[in-house]
């Protein structure tokens, strides 16, 4: 699902978007949501820089969203943004037997789970 940041106009097509309660469409066709709570990134060598960046900056600009996270393609790493107010707390895990809190959506994720049947031995 498209996201729209209506305070820079800017859309993204994340890879994955939670939303929490009635989602906020920017119009009838429903398929640009406008109040994401958790947004997820798998990072390639081609778009790393650009979600660490530029998306991020833009994603941050929404007052609903809670959460933001990073998952590396090629190696085992999930880093972990969770608004504390008015700043970001960030965590890195690295180890497949590591859970990450989702507290915007009262869930976990077991990096063992995300990272299965991915081939890690480059």
């Amino acid at each position: 699902m498209r996201v729209k940041v209506s305070k820079t106009g800017s859309y993204f097509y994340p890879d994955v978007v939670v939303f929490c309660g009635e989602p906020q469409a920017e119009d009838s066709t429903s398929d640009t949501l406008l109040n994401p709570t958790l947004i997820i990134e798998v990072l390639s060598p081609s778009t790393e820089a650009r979600d660490r960046g530029e998306k991020f900056w833009h994603y941050q600009q929404h007052a609903s969203l809670q959460e933001y996270i990073l998952v590396s393609q090629d190696q085992v790493r999930v880093e972990h943004h969770l608004r504390e107010g008015a700043y970001w707390l960030r965590t890195e895990f690295r180890e497949l037997d590591d859970v990450t809190a989702l507290p915007s959506i009262k869930c976990e994720l077991c990096l063992r789970d995300i990272y299965s049947g991915v081939d890690l031995a480059n």
